[in-house]
């Protein structure tokens, strides 16, 4: 069978002049089952056009739309043990890291970047999905810390796009360990004065839900995003009753008070940036301040000479 499909077949369509079509050249909407050609989908950051369904989006895509002419510089994520307790389940963790490393090109499921958001430079901090469901473990905390410090470094405000599932159960109490890690460099990010904004996309969910993902100054969520800590059908079987509707959704969140607002992709851009400079006390884009107008001189003042000095008058004597 090998034989037949890795060079019969071949054999057929080049002389038939056939060529191997890719598998995801339509991508199918998960809410309408609508077919999306996948170029315009991707033009259109992940968002189903007719929907508005929000995908999931990869760092790197995200970092292109988000930052001014998609120009930013990504920091190195610092080096780290590997597996430090040798876990195996039906394969090597090890393994797992290697596969995920040629799948997406990324050293773990956290990336910073440097850029500018209308002309303001930033630090970014994203999570990546595509690597291992962008779990939190040793690698991915050391990265985040890392954000928050170049960030105070920089005197810069510090965006953060979260996306995972929770911590990565193949580190074990070292992957918890980064929850008190991280939540000291939000502490001190803000101690530092600096605005930190978090996005939450779908889904934000486990420990990172409860540590530095729910530690922002602001907090946007993108449409139909579900946020949480523990699954719906798990909050089930434990309260043994059935949840609202949308329960974990960001519009329900946003109905009662977790989140702060709910933003299209579209809009995430000249929203953060409006956010950043009212908490950063800046004027509106294309706003100029008039400059200050000089002090008035009283009209009996003389004016001195060039190169010269006015000497004092001489005290009355009595």
């Amino acid at each position: 069978m090998n034989w037949i499909t890795n060079y019969v077949r071949p054999r057929l369509n080049s002389m038939l002049g056939r060529r191997e079509m890719p598998e995801n050249l339509w991508i199918k909407c998960p809410e309408t089952g609508e077919m999306v050609f996948h170029r315009d989908l991707e033009d259109n950051q992940w968002v189903i056009p007719a929907s508005g369904y929000h995908m999931k989006i990869s760092a790197a895509d995200r970092l292109k739309h988000f930052f001014d002419n998609g120009v930013y510089e990504v920091l190195a994520n610092p080096d780290v043990p590997v597996d430090p307790l040798k876990f195996r389940d039906q394969k090597k963790y090890t393994d797992r890291l290697r596969e995920n490393k040629a799948k997406t090109g990324l050293e773990d499921s956290i990336v910073n970047a440097l850029g500018s958001l209308e002309g303001m430079p930033i630090v970014a901090c994203l999570h990546d999905f595509n690597f291992m469901g962008g779990s939190l473990g040793i690698a991915a905390g050391e990265a985040i810390v890392k954000g928050f410090m170049t960030a105070i470094e920089k005197n810069r405000p510090m965006v953060l796009f979260a996306t995972s599932g929770g911590a990565r159960m193949q580190e074990g109490i070292l992957s918890l360990m980064q929850l008190p890690r991280t939540t000291v460099a939000v502490e001190m990010l803000k101690e530092a004065g600096l605005p930190y904004i978090v996005v939450l996309t779908n889904p934000t969910t486990g420990g990172v839900s409860a540590s530095y993902a729910m530690l922002g100054d602001v907090h946007i969520a993108e449409p139909g995003a579900v946020i949480g800590f523990a699954g719906a059908r798990v909050i089930e079987q434990t309260i043994r009753e059935k949840l609202p509707e949308g329960f974990q959704r960001s519009e329900y969140l946003l109905e009662h008070g977790m989140v702060d607002m709910v933003v299209h992709r579209h809009e995430l851009r000249p929203t953060i940036a409006r956010l950043l400079r009212m908490l950063m006390k800046q004027p509106p884009a294309g706003l100029q301040l008039p400059a200050p107008e000089p002090a008035e001189k009283p009209a009996d003042a003389e004016p001195a000479e060039a190169g010269t000095e006015k000497a004092p008058e001489p005290a009355e004597s009595t």
